[in-house]
């Protein structure tokens, strides 16, 4: 017994100010163990409990979880270095003589952990959310404490700084009854029988799966176009993933019951009026 004693007790380095000993590997060892598994029983056991009871969403459960772990990991993480008998005053005063020139470089770091940390919070966006930033349609699919990932429907992972998300205009196209409006523009001929046109637009849509019936797909006569009479197919979906697919079916479908009904897609034309033609002959 004293022999373990006098293990755990030897000094494997001893500085000036600071002396370090095996026991105090084992507490450090120890304290990071202790902290996994008291995060391991949370997120297993304890939390799903809590959320089923309290009927949580996804969103939130997802930054509950993550501000529990941020939090665990902190103070794990001083305990157990102030374990190795490293003394946190001289750290938090070394770090603070640093942050004076550091901070101007890792400013935009810190901006953001903070829009992390409003995000976590705020129930604005949520993992599972559909997102539109600047063109581009895709998945939250992790919200961290400085980036938030989103697969595009391209399968490409985009990482945003979670300060571009706060700060910039992001468009979240994920509702309550998470239906959205899509629409389908179609140009006919000038002389179509324009009531035939909505019928069949209508007729189109109808008959497609992942068009919802409520609410009721409707045709908008948009404008007299240069070269067309110009027709909107506004139609519901849930389908956020597949809207393109979808308004593709949807124009196959629709040139072909306008062929069979012989209504024409014109195409664009202009007329070249020649002045002095009887000029030009004689040049």
């Amino acid at each position: 017994m004293e022999g373990i004693i006098e293990f755990l007790d030897f000094s494997i380095f001893n500085g000036t100010g600071f002396e370090f000993r095996v026991i105090r590997i084992f507490n450090f060892i120890g304290i990071l163990l202790a902290a996994w598994a008291i995060w391991y029983v949370l997120k297993t056991f304890i939390l799903p409990k809590i959320f089923k009871r309290r009927d949580i969403d996804v969103g939130d459960q997802f930054a509950i979880r993550q501000i529990i772990k941020y939090i665990l990991t902190t103070i794990a993480s001083l305990w157990a270095i102030q374990s190795l008998g490293i003394n946190l005053t001289v750290i938090w005063g070394a770090g603070a003589a640093l942050a004076v020139g550091f901070g101007l470089g890792v400013q935009q770091t810190f901006g953001d952990l903070a829009a992390g940390i409003i995000l976590l919070f705020d129930s604005t966006i949520d993992v599972g959310d559909i997102l539109d930033i600047d063109g581009r349609f895709g998945r939250v699919t992790d919200i961290g404490i400085r980036t938030t990932k989103v697969k595009t429907f391209e399968n490409m992972l985009v990482v945003l700084p979670n300060s571009k998300v706060i700060g910039n205009k992001v468009v979240n196209l994920s509702s309550a009854d998470n239906k959205l409006r899509f629409s389908v523009r179609v140009g006919v001929a000038y002389g179509s029988d324009t009531e035939q046109v909505r019928k069949l637009l209508l007729q189109v849509a109808s008959v497609h799966s992942e068009v919802l019936k409520a609410p009721k797909p409707f045709v908008r006569f948009s404008d007299f176009g240069d070269n067309a009479l110009v027709f909107d197919l506004l139609y519901f979906s849930t389908e956020y993933f597949r809207s393109a697919d979808i308004q593709s079916d949807l124009r196959f479908a629709i040139d072909l019951a306008f062929r069979d009904h012989d209504i024409a897609i014109p195409f664009p034309q202009r007329d070249l009026w020649i002045r002095n033609a009887n000029d030009l002959k004689e040049k």
